[in-house]
């Protein structure tokens, strides 16, 4: 079975969350399966790009509307990622260093669909699936269905994945005039409250419908930013798949980030030396149990209430914990946390941005991850640190839900809490501190941890049936 997967993000070419991961991952196990799995994405950029050898695949050339542009798809020449990763250039419109955040990304991404449906449309022997990546992929669906110069596609079946149903590529109607030429009498399928959203469009074209776990999924129909009942009508298409990790990657016994390697029999002797490391770098206490969030500094993952929490936490506890903030986002909420570092030096410390590095050295050394979101579809995270033998604590919902049971079950092994406010993560904060004294149980609770398997070799098998349905 051949697979193409379309998406803005794939790691480690280019990676703004966890949809990267995902989209970096699956294809290698579905190729260890036996399928032909690569990835299509936007050629930004990167220091992937810049440090890696290309060869040329494909020239073409097509419109967005009146202007007329050349692309090319390039191929990474050794096949190290253990898939073929194929990138879509479009000069001066995706050659740029950024993901997202661009004011015409809407022109970005349509040009990128555009030129990926006209690639294939030149294919000799087409794939057997086109497997779509939330809205930035949305409208492939619909342009490979009922844009007329690509109707030698219309036979190939799709299937979109949405890994945040928050945001839905929404346009104004007057960007359906720069979409292929199209049928007229198919408007309904672009339409959403009259305007084009490309993750409705997607839902509403595509012959299957995932999304990243089972709760997320049922949440859908009454939290998904406005599209709650267009998950009711389409429910019989849709389905939930609980991502995995890359347990290649996250290895704690061999990542080449972290500093001193472990395994679920020798944790209490590496954890500790890559605590300590944290500590002295970040002047933190390492005598006491080390918190720490890591994550996009926005509502979504209640991101806003951490600076209040923490400095509840912290006063009401006498100091009895240390927090390592490792983010960026709002720029109220970098300040607010920036802030802290003042008011509890030893105790409290932040790293506004994101590093591949300093996030495995946090996972590494950490005691508890805290992850208070709001919103979260799966959560990779929370299954990183369970590989790495750091204690979740999490909020009630989402993938959160599916992949974390409450200490105070027989099986339990985290830290759960019901609302994303200050009150519920101060008292996680005091059981946290509770369970770090209790040097026996807290141990138990890391071997149970690490020995989750969360891996994508136990998942893989769940997208090739569906695959094979259609």
């Amino acid at each position: 079975m051949v697979v193409v997967h379309v998406s803005a993000e794939c790691y480690p070419m280019a990676k703004a969350g966890g949809l990267g991961d995902v989209v970096g991952a699956l294809p290698k196990y579905q190729k260890k399966l036996g399928d032909e799995a690569m990835v299509v994405m936007p050629m930004y950029a990167t220091p992937f790009l810049k440090n890696n050898e290309w060869d040329t695949q494909f020239k073409g050339k097509t419109n967005l509307g009146d202007w007329f542009f050349e692309y090319t798809i390039i191929k990474e020449r050794t096949g190290k990622l253990g898939y073929s990763l194929y990138l879509v250039d479009i000069h001066g419109l995706l050659d740029r260093p950024q993901i997202y955040g661009y004011d015409d990304d809407a022109d970005r991404f349509l040009g990128f669909q555009i030129a990926v449906v006209n690639w294939l449309s030149h294919w000799e022997k087409l794939p057997d699936i086109i497997h779509c990546h939330d809205h930035q992929a949305g409208l492939i669906a619909f342009m490979m269905r009922y844009c007329y110069d690509y109707e030698k596609l219309k036979g190939i079946k799709t299937l979109i994945t949405i890994h945040n149903a928050q945001y839905h590529g929404v346009m104004n109607w007057s960007k359906s005039n720069v979409l292929p030429k199209w049928d007229s009498w198919k408007q309904g399928l672009l339409e959403w409250n009259h305007q084009i959203n490309s993750l409705a469009t997607g839902i509403k074209c595509a012959d299957k419908v995932t999304t990243v776990s089972e709760t997320y999924m049922r949440q859908l129909k009454y939290q998904s930013n406005g599209l709650e009942s267009l998950f009711e009508n389409e429910q019989a298409k849709c389905q939930g798949i609980l991502n995995g990790i890359d347990n290649e990657i996250w290895n704690p016994a061999s990542d080449p980030m972290v500093q001193f390697h472990y395994d679920k029999d020798s944790f209490m002797v590496g954890k500790q030396k890559n605590k300590d490391a944290i500590c002295a770098k970040y002047h933190l206490d390492r005598t006491k149990p080390l918190i720490v969030f890591i994550g996009r500094l926005v509502g979504e993952k209640a991101a806003d209430v951490l600076p209040g929490a923490i400095q509840h936490a912290l006063d009401k506890t006498k100091g009895g914990a240390n927090f390592f903030v490792i983010g960026a986002g709002d720029t109220a909420i970098e300040s607010a946390l920036n802030y802290l570092t003042q008011l509890f030096p030893g105790n409290y410390n932040c790293w506004m941005g994101y590093d591949e590095k300093i996030g495995h050295e946090a996972y590494a050394g950490a005691d508890f991850l805290l992850m208070p979101s709001r919103v979260e579809p799966c959560g990779l995270n929370q299954m990183y640190a369970l590989r790495y033998g750091t204690i979740p604590m999490v909020r009630d919902t989402g993938g959160l839900h599916d992949t974390v049971i409450d200490m105070g079950d027989p099986n339990g092994f985290g830290i759960k809490f019901l609302n994303a406010d200050e009150q519920d993560i101060v008292y996680s904060v005091q059981r946290a501190i509770e369970l770090y004294e209790d040097k026996d149980k807290m141990t138990k609770l890391i071997q149970q941890c690490m020995s989750i398997d969360h891996s994508w070799e136990s998942v893989v098998h769940e997208y090739k049936k569906v695959y094979e349905s259609l």
